[in-house]
């Protein structure tokens, strides 16, 4: 079946379509299919549209005894069927059967949304379920049922399909919704019309959905109110974005130690990015913080970049922004921030907002354009990674950092180096310099990686100056990308 997406569903257009293939699918039997994400990120809202879309049932469990839930699951699966009475379950093998039998006459979902809490309370669960899911059982045998478990708790839901899980090969889908890319909230909080004021909301709040409307549902309006609009809303005490920052970590169940956790996002946001960096600004030894980058990364906080040119060498990045700026403004100086001094602490702070949000937030929004937006003709191929890395210098006696090298891997090759490039998020133009570094740093790739000259990218918050733009002018292997190219060009 065709099955439009809402218009009250945002963006969203790939998740959607996953979903409605997979209700759709014509495969005989029950299916299982998963769909996870942090919180905030708008996936009950997609799937409450699924289930009114297509006539399903959802039940959304909550923190509170397996006879409690049974107990509301039971009253949700009567409201769904028309009954009277609630429908009293005794255990949950009853109770999945009977969920399972609801597609005994057509393909249909059935959703249960916060499915970690009822694994909670219920360790067993995923076992009873594949048991419900048996290859020759009647919910393989006799219903098209579509189960989809959806849950934020991302190490939990991650854990169902790994080895040795009970569940594990059993799912056709596995559907992980992120934060919208910075294109899609630019839209979304309705700031296309304004690259720069599109930029400076994003890289304090990303692209999380829920953060539009836990910002009273509007973003600044012009350039001129925009410390303002951060004042009353994100620098506030009593806006519900004040302490998200800090609450993001403590909500994931997995979690056990948040201080020490806290702390390692500290250490990045305030610009160490290397492991030894991270561990000596937390006073421990490289190999003691290992389990504390592997959590923050498993639960999307983090993201490791591995060099683009050199093996085993890895930096870190923040990949939730609010993060960023709890770290390094909210936390620093909340004391003040109580006290109604928040265009104070904003304006004493500029240059660490420029430093370590705006220049590194501008660097990752270069790289996802390369991955995402670049045409083939911009960037001399097709880009399968877009990687910071270092090169060693001989002349200079010391590495070069590349913001970006955007690589091509073909199927019987190494990987081609087709692109590198550098992001300035200054106030001032980029100039002639800039790009005769990156010359240098192009004659310094090794031989066995390229293939024929890599195509230089330069990127500028603030544009180019007329010198730049007159030695650029004519040069096949040259292109200058600036915000407004960013967010509409290619």
């Amino acid at each position: 079946m065709s099955l439009k997406k809402p218009k009250r569903l945002y963006g969203r257009d790939s998740e959607w379509e996953e979903l409605a293939d997979f209700v759709a699918a014509p495969s005989p039997g029950a299916t299982l299919g998963l769909v996870y994400g942090r919180r905030r990120q708008g996936k009950t809202l997609m799937l409450e549209l699924l289930a009114r879309e297509t006539g399903g049932m959802l039940f959304g469990a909550t923190q509170q005894s397996e006879a409690q839930n049974l107990a509301d699951l039971g009253a949700a699966y009567a409201e769904h069927r028309n009954l009277r009475q609630p429908v009293v379950f005794t255990n949950w093998r009853e109770a999945l059967d009977e969920l399972l039998r609801l597609g005994e006459e057509r393909a249909v979902p059935v959703i249960i949304d916060e499915f970690p809490y009822l694994v909670s309370a219920t360790p067993a669960l995923p076992s009873y379920l594949q048991q419900a899911l048996s290859p020759l059982g009647h919910a393989r045998e006799r219903t098209s049922t579509r189960l989809i478990l959806c849950g934020s708790a991302l190490t939990t839901m991650a854990q169902l399909l790994g080895g040795g899980a009970p569940l594990r090969g059993r799912a056709v889908l596995e559907l992980v919704v992120k934060p919208f890319g910075f294109r899609d909230a630019s839209a979304f909080w309705g700031l296309q019309h304004d690259p720069e004021l599109a930029f400076r909301v994003n890289a304090l709040v990303g692209g999380t959905p829920a953060y539009l409307e836990m910002c009273a549902g509007s973003g600044p309006a012009d350039l001129a109110g925009f410390d303002q609009w951060v004042g009353r809303r994100l620098l506030n005490p009593a806006s519900a974005m004040f302490r998200e920052g800090g609450l993001v970590l403590r909500e994931e169940p997995s979690i056990s130690d948040p201080t020490s956790y806290a702390a390692t996002l500290a250490a990045i946001s305030a610009g160490n990015h290397r492991r030894g960096e991270i561990a000596a600004a937390m006073g421990r030894p490289a190999a003691a913080i290992a389990h504390l980058l592997s959590g923050l990364t498993d639960i999307g906080l983090l993201e490791r970049i591995d060099d683009a040119l050199r093996a085993k060498r890895s930096v870190f990045r923040i990949a939730e922004p609010v993060v960023r700026l709890h770290n390094l403004i909210t936390q620093r100086h909340e004391p003040q921030l109580v006290i109604g001094q928040a265009e104070r602490v904003w304006q004493s702070n500029a240059d660490t907002v420029a430093a370590k949000i705006y220049g590194p937030h501008f660097e990752d929004l270069a790289r996802e354009w390369c991955f995402r937006h670049a045409s083939q003709d911009t960037l001399g191929g097709f880009a399968t990674a877009v990687r910071p890395s270092e090169i060693a210098c001989p002349q200079h006696r010391r590495g070069h950092e590349l913001d970006l090298v955007v690589s091509e891997t073909n199927s019987f090759a190494s990987d081609r180096v087709i692109a590198i490039g550098e992001a300035k998020s200054t106030l001032a133009p980029m100039d002639v310099p800039q790009l005769q570094r990156l010359e240098h740093l192009r004659a310094l790739l090794p031989d066995a990686r390229v293939d024929g000259p890599p195509k230089l990218l330069l990127f500028a918050r603030s544009g180019f100056s007329g010198e730049l733009l007159r030695a650029a002018e004519g040069r096949h292997d040259v292109e200058l990308v600036d915000l407004a190219r960013m967010y509409s060009g290619h």
